[in-house]
C-alpha cells in the first residue's frame, strides 16, 4: 500500500505558508491550524512539490484546479464549521479543501463529477486520516440520502443557487458559494444562511475566479 511522505521539510514549508497567510491579514487561528496540518503537496504531482506551498492555484487534470490556499482558508472561515458538523462539498477536485474541513472536525461528504479525477482523488483520500466520504455524481443533485447538512460548500462557479442543495441544508445551516457575476467574468463569493422558516439571508464577500460548476458526470 502506498504511503504519504510528510517530512520536516514539508512541515516547514507549510508553516511558511501559514506565516504568509497570516501576514496577508488572515487571522482565523483554527483555519490556519488546519492549513498547517494538511499536507497540500500530496494532492499535487510530485514535480510540483517545490511550489506546493505557495499561495497559487494549480491545474490537476480534467480541466480542474486545486484552489490557492488563501481561497481555501477564506471559504473555510466563511463556513463557520464546528466539530462534528456534516458538510456537503460540491467539487471534490484534488480533495484538499475537503481535508481542511475535516481537519476542522467536520464530517465531509464530497461530490466530484469528473470520473478520472474522482478515482484519482479517492485513492489519495484513503491514505489520509480524515473523515471524508467521496461520491461520483452531479453536484446540482446533492446527496439526498445523506441530508440534512449543517453546511454546504461549493468550489466551482455556480450560475445560480442550486435549489436541491438549499433543500438539503438544515434550518440554521449555511452555504458558501461562488456565484457567477451577471456583469462579466468571475464570481462573487456568497454566504447563504437558511432560517427556520426557509427564508435565506445573502452576504457577499468579494470577487473570485473559479472553474464553472457543471451538471451531470464527465469522463475526462
Amino acid at each position: 500500500m502506498a504511503t504519504i511522505e510528510d517530512s520536516y521539510r514539508h512541515k516547514g514549508m507549510r508553516q511558511q505558508l501559514v506565516n504568509t497567510l497570516r501576514a496577508g491579514g488572515f487571522s482565523d487561528e483554527r483555519v490556519l491550524a488546519a492549513i498547517n496540518e494538511v499536507p497540500r503537496h500530496v494532492f499535487l504531482d510530485s514535480s510540483f512539490v517545490e511550489i506546493a506551498y505557495s499561495d497559487q492555484a494549480f491545474p490537476i487534470g480534467s480541466g480542474q484546479t486545486i484552489s490557492q490556499p488563501s481561497t481555501v482558508a477564506f471559504q473555510s472561515y466563511l463556513l463557520e464549521v464546528d466539530r462534528g458538523m456534516k458538510v456537503l462539498e460540491i467539487g471534490t477536485g484534488s480533495g484538499y479543501q475537503a481535508c481542511v474541513l475535516a481537519a476542522l472536525g467536520a464530517k465531509v461528504f464530497t461530490i466530484e463529477r469528473q470520473r478520472n479525477l474522482y478515482f484519482k482523488t479517492k485513492e489519495i483520500l484513503e491514505l489520509l486520516p480524515y473523515r471524508v466520504k467521496c461520491f461520483l455524481g452531479d453536484g446540482f443533485e446533492g446527496l439526498p440520502n445523506y441530508q440534512p447538512f449543517d453546511r454546504v460548500i461549493i468550489t466551482a462557479g455556480a450560475p445560480s443557487l442550486p435549489p436541491k442543495l438549499i433543500e438539503q441544508m438544515k434550518p440554521g445551516g449555511m452555504m458558501v458559494i461562488p456565484m457567477d457575476n451577471p456583469q462579466g467574468e468571475g464570481q462573487t463569493m456568497m454566504r447563504i444562511t437558511k432560517f427556520e422558516d426557509g427564508t435565506l439571508k445573502r452576504e457577499s464577500f468579494g470577487d473570485y475566479k473559479f472553474v464553472p460548476m457543471l451538471t451531470g458526470t464527465g469522463n475526462d
